[in-house]
């Protein structure tokens, strides 16, 4: 069995080891270098039906060469489409066309989508939703703009459920939020990238003050090995940002399902006060159509 090739050197591998493979793995091999970019966006069933073989022998092929799951194949995959041919999105290349690059693009989102819905922990999420209610406080943080309008966008939405909810994106205000959590506070940080210095040591700060420490970030990272409850996302690389688009519409999504696991949990009442808002912001709100004061 190999071992796993680096990002850069995987299709390369793929290529060159036509010759030396049986004849199902040759099948499958010629499957995934005919299309890379769609086969990241595949399923084991597709590639096994397309190459006429059984699903074992799909897995077979990629425990060929070190990977122990299709999973962790496809990653590879992906990281090696980034940075090879594909300058501007891991799935367009330079010659496509306009409705190739539409296409593309919103297939790749959809796939990651469904992928983040067949890999989240719901048990995780559930623990996270429950101690959400029970909070004395939470307090968001984040680490760039990115995240910043991440973080601001949970502790809006759990304002609106009646939560005690912040969000500090500036180190210095973590730090002093971090040091003020009590037992039942709850520190949850954004951040993809998981490994950012100061966010780090918020996080830690608030865990030595008794705090529970939720983490939205990468498997793996320091952040998630700090956190006590970690709400893995995991997408493919970008080509040329450090985090995807598709990352941010994972995160949206995992928020937004938060968030409504959290209003399932504080009960009926939070409709009607949901119900409530929603009336007194299409009555006044300074983009109503009904607010008196514009005409």
């Amino acid at each position: 069995m190999a071992t796993p090739s680096s990002s850069s050197g995987l299709l390369r591998q793929l290529h060159e080891a036509l010759e030396h493979v049986s004849k199902a793995q040759q099948r499958v091999l010629l499957v995934i270098l005919k299309d890379p970019a769609a086969i990241v966006n595949g399923t084991i069933e597709q590639i096994a039906t397309a190459a006429q073989v059984s699903m074992p022998s799909v897995i077979r092929t990629f425990r060929h060469f070190g990977y122990g799951s299709f999973r962790d194949f496809m990653v590879a995959l992906a990281q090696d489409l980034a940075v090879s041919n594909h300058h501007f999105h891991r799935s367009v290349s330079i010659g496509d066309s306009s409705p190739d690059v539409v296409s593309k693009i919103v297939r790749s989102a959809i796939s990651s989508l469904a992928e983040l819905g067949r890999h989240l922990d719901v048990d995780v999420l559930d623990g996270v939703a429950r101690k959400i209610v029970d909070a004395s406080r939470v307090d968001c943080y984040s680490v760039g703009a990115t995240s910043a309008f991440m973080s601001q966008e949970l502790q809006t939405r759990l304002f609106r459920l009646g939560i005690n909810a912040n969000a500090f994106s500036d180190p210095h205000q973590q730090l002093i939020s971090a040091s003020s959590l009590d037992e039942k506070g709850i520190a949850f940080v954004i951040s993809h990238v998981g490994s950012m210095p100061f966010v780090l040591e918020a996080a830690q700060l608030a865990k030595s003050r008794g705090a529970t420490v939720v983490a939205l970030t990468q498997a793996g990272t320091p952040l998630a090995v700090k956190a006590d409850l970690t709400i893995a996302v995991s997408v493919p690389q970008d080509a040329v940002m450090r985090v995807s688009t598709e990352a941010y519409l994972a995160h949206l999504l995992v928020i937004e399902i938060l968030t409504v696991c959290v209003a399932q949990k504080l009960g009926p009442d939070t409709i009607e006060k949901l119900k409530q808002i929603k009336q007194v912001l299409e009555q006044h709100g300074i983009d109503s159509a009904l607010h008196t004061d514009i005409y």
